[in-house]
């Protein structure tokens, strides 16, 4: 487990992100078309995950925008933003706020998701939900970095994110 802020309270998390250097767990999440997308379907693409609570929030909602600004310059990598929220509120924020760089995923029919990748909130106003962290996966679905985000109303660190896509 691993111990986080949510308005200076602690909440714990059902484990730890994967080790870096590790393979990335598979997983199953819904996509914007309702139907089920796993790793697989981004093989031989880095991938940079950004794992929040709800893209209902505003730490949420920036970091998504700043990631899909700064996704514009990578062909070679695909964002995906993983949340709580149905498939059709991550669309209505996508289409509002113009971000069609990043790709949304739901935990919708994936909540092993949050277990395998050791983000569950296992207590506080927010069980149940994901932790804010970033994972980079790079081209052979090995963990190149991550980061815990310590506080839920921290954004995580881009510089370092981005910089480990090489």
């Amino acid at each position: 487990m691993a111990t986080i802020t949510f308005l200076q309270n602690p909440i714990t998390t059902n484990g730890e992100l994967p080790a870096v250097g590790s393979k990335a767990p598979d997983f199953s999440l819904v996509g914007s078309d309702l139907n089920d997308v796993s790793l697989d379907d981004f093989k031989g693409k880095k991938k940079l995950l950004n794992i929040v609570p709800s893209l209902d929030t505003p730490v949420c909602a920036m970091s998504s925008k700043k990631f899909n600004d700064q996704a514009k310059s990578r062909t070679d990598t695909v964002v995906l933003v993983i949340s709580a929220d149905l498939p059709f509120a991550q669309t209505r924020f996508c289409n509002a706020e113009n971000t069609d760089k990043i790709k949304t995923l739901s935990l919708m029919r994936g909540a092993n998701f949050a277990k395998d990748y050791g983000v569950l909130m296992q207590d506080g106003p927010l069980a149940g939900l994901t932790a804010r962290a970033v994972v980079v996966i790079d081209e052979n679905d090995n963990v190149s970095y991550t980061q815990l985000v310590s506080d839920i109303g921290d954004e995580p660190d881009y510089d370092k994110a981005f910089g480990a896509l090489g």
